[in-house]
């Protein structure tokens, strides 16, 4: 898959922080039922791989990758445990240039036009724009357009419901990714009929036009 089909997948990407390993199978599983077959588990706990091992080699068509990468260990840590793709906050040229040799699509963030253009010096351009609403929400988004029209993004960083179809009304927006689906605390509690259900509820807010 290349970067842009990956943020395809799916028009909302959860972005999963998980304590409890045990609990990322059944995680995927309910956003599978609530029509979600994409998650980003972020790098920002100590079970996040093991997590990313167990969705990627049980759940059959969930596409399970690995967030919030900072350097090229952790790069290939992920894809070891079984990432299907990798996304950091940002990007070092180390990073960049390692990952271009990589198969397995990354998409780094950018907040400036500045790294966008360094961004595209090394051959990507599917990007997370973050944090979206500190560095200008859809207003960047449309400032973005005009002199990077092929560029795509997937904001992230302060999306919910309440603007979510303003973001994937964007030509530039592939997807969204939000935290506010599975947070921690609902996926320690298990509360896992509840993710299913604001899954649901969000893919149906963007059905209604």
């Amino acid at each position: 898959m290349t970067a842009n089909e990956v943020l395809s997948v799916s028009p909302i990407v959860p972005v999963i922080a998980i304590d409890d390993a045990a609990r990322a199978v059944d995680l995927a599983h309910a956003l599978l039922e609530g029509g979600i077959s994409i998650m980003e588990i972020t790098l920002r706990t100590a079970a996040a791989l093991e997590a990313i091992a167990a969705v990627a080699s049980t759940v059959k068509g969930m596409c399970v990758g690995a967030g919030t990468v900072l350097n090229f260990d952790q790069f290939e840590r992920a894809e070891d445990a079984g990432a299907q793709f990798v996304i950091s906050p940002g990007a070092t040229p180390s990073l960049m240039h390692h990952a271009s040799h990589k198969k397995i699509p990354f998409i780094l963030g950018v907040a400036t036009p500045t790294e966008i253009m360094m961004a595209q010096e090394y051959g990507f351009n599917t990007f997370k724009l973050f944090p979206a609403e500190v560095v200008g929400g859809t207003g960047a988004l449309k400032a973005l357009y005009g002199p990077f029209p092929t560029a795509r993004f997937c904001p992230t960083g302060g999306v919910n419901l309440q603007n979510l179809r303003d973001y994937l009304s964007q030509p530039n927006v592939l997807c969204v990714g939000g935290t506010w689906i599975a947070t921690p605390s609902r996926i320690a509690k298990g509360e896992f009929t509840a993710i299913s259900q604001d899954a649901q509820e969000a893919l149906s807010l963007l059905k209604v036009q």
